[in-house]
């Protein structure tokens, strides 16, 4: 098939910027179309619920989130890492993929069925007793964390749905069965596929939450409780159909050579010896390229942590119930998915295509510091110079602080689920099969949840030397614009590095006088792209 191969001479007018794919292709690109769209799907349902519950519990609020990240989240994300690389070095692909998926729905499933349901029978009640008498006051959200460990769970859980199941396995798996003169056609349509979801899945949370009690359904005591019982029940069904496409991708596309080879991908059999945390960190640490990649997702993560959370605690003082919050943060779901698909569609791949790796990526940083600026401008201005500027624009403070907060979420996440993760994703394609492996594992997996407890550690620092977000934010601030310039830096390193791997000369002749330490060991000898 000579169109394999063939480049976007074949494509003109729309199709070329809105559907460049060959009709052959479709077996291929459909299915992971659909599994990239139901695994967000399940992403954005979690997302909003498992802030929800940790926020609205007896007592909390948005202040229990940087010490959730730091003493939950970085060491449940090194367990699954762990168990991930086990696994992996037990069993194929396919095996792990479906243990993982099983282990993830399963927990959903206790979730629902017995831990929340007898909540309050499972507290530790008389160790949180205890606890509360010996230690200060500033131990009060680290101890609510611990006394709510059913909700800690669920949000653990929920988090590393997105960190481990999207990014390590799905990814991972478009990654290995993608080439590359696919990648540039079909990762900004997988883009489009996810942020679709978005969509639905913040338009079916809406209305789950908005439902009234029905005293007929034998679960919950208000409307929240069972909307929770129903959005769990789509997660899992969900995450069902997603295997079984799994399943048919891999006895009905995989064994075809026209759309996957072995021999391509995989050296190509099984990668030879054991993969181990130490030896994917060795891998990260040993290459320049995976170094810098690292620090774009550590950047990210930082930043994004250190506004959202204080974005959340304005959100949190707005609206009082959980079903309010639930609805209004699933709204701005909705509108993130309906920029991201935008971008995704018009954006994205024409963007990588037209301009390249580097400009497309610069794209995140970029937005990320513009939004964040204008939103500490209005938080400061509504915390040191309130009422006027506001009452003329016919907006209390606080709602006009939430508008610019939810602005700024709504462009950097639309910028992540388009542009960053498919630049970022592609820059693992023209490794190696044991460099994608194992540095994906150790960024994916561990990277990107340093950066959220990075953040959450700056926060905690912060909020027990200053008490309060009021007096913490100009730090904040200040540390986002240095976090945003190192990131600024290692995008360009990275694109000068991506360039000369995927062997673009023209590219690489205008990067001569700026060349790249050697990256031999990040690709197979003898291998072309």
């Amino acid at each position: 098939m000579t169109a394999i191969h063939t480049g976007q001479q074949e494509f003109s007018g729309l199709r070329l910027y809105l559907w460049p794919i060959h009709r052959y292709e479709l077996k291929k690109l459909i299915p992971m179309l659909l599994i990239f769209f139901l695994i967000s799907f399940d992403y954005n349902v979690l997302r909003t619920m498992k802030d929800t519950l940790v926020m609205y519990a007896p007592e909390s609020g948005a202040e229990v989130i940087p010490f959730l990240k730091v003493w939950a989240m970085f060491p449940g994300t090194l367990l699954m890492t762990f168990l991930f690389t086990r696994l992996s070095n037990k069993f194929s692909r396919q095996t792990v993929t479906y243990i993982l998926l099983s282990l993830f729905l399963g927990y959903f499933l206790l979730f629902v069925t017995l831990m929340y349901p007898y909540r309050e029978s499972l507290e530790p009640t008389t160790i949180v007793s205890i606890l509360q008498h010996y230690l200060p006051e500033g131990f009060k959200w680290p101890i609510l964390m611990f006394q709510n460990w059913i909700f800690t769970s669920f949000y653990v859980m929920s988090e590393l749905w997105s960190n481990i199941i999207f990014f390590v396995l799905i990814w991972g798996f478009a990654n290995q069965i993608t080439r590359m003169n696919e990648a540039k056609r079909f990762y900004g349509l997988f883009g489009v596929g996810a942020n679709l979801s978005g969509i639905l899945a913040g338009q079916a949370s809406v209305y789950l939450s908005s439902l009234s009690y029905n005293p007929d359904i034998l679960y919950g005591q208000n409307k929240w409780e069972q909307s929770m019982l129903f959005l769990v029940s789509l997660v899992i069904i969900a995450g069902i159909a997603v295997m079984f496409l799994l399943r048919w991708m891999d006895k009905n596309v995989l064994n075809d050579p026209v759309y996957y080879d072995p021999s391509e991908a995989t050296a190509e059999g099984r990668i030879q010896g054991r993969l181990s945390m130490r030896e994917a960190f060795k891998y990260l640490l040993n290459s320049r390229y995976l170094i810098f990649l690292a620090i774009i997702v550590i950047s990210y993560n930082v930043v994004i942590n250190l506004t959202e959370v204080i974005w959340k605690f304005e959100v949190h003082e707005l609206y009082n119930n959980p079903s309010e919050y639930n609805v209004y943060m699933n709204q701005v779901s909705t509108v993130i998915a309906i920029f991201a698909t935008i971008s995704a569609l018009f954006i994205s791949g024409n963007a990588i295509r037209i301009f390249g790796w580097t400009f497309t990526a610069m794209l995140t940083p970029m937005i990320l510091m513009l939004t964040s600026v204008a939103f500490f401008g209005f938080f400061f201005m509504k915390s040191f110079s309130p009422d006027p500027s506001f009452l003329l624009m016919g907006l209390t403070p606080l709602a006009m602080v939430v508008f610019a907060g939810t602005s700024q979420n709504v462009l950097c996440r639309a910028a992540k689920y388009s542009v960053f993760d498919a630049t970022k994703e592609m820059a693992f394609v023209p490794l190696s099969p044991e460099c994608k492996l194992k540095g994906k594992a150790a960024i994916d997996g561990v990277c990107s949840r340093l950066g959220k407890t990075g953040g959450s550690l700056i926060h905690q620092a912060l909020l027990l030397s200053l008490a309060s977000f009021t007096y913490s934010a100009p730090y904040v601030a200040i540390l986002l614009l240095v976090i945003i310039g190192f990131w600024i830096a290692a995008v360009r390193i990275v694109g000068s590095n991506f360039l000369q791997l995927t062997e673009d000369p023209v590219a690489a002749a205008s990067q001569k006088s700026q060349s790249p330490e050697p990256l031999h060991e990040l690709r197979e000898e003898g291998a072309s792209v």
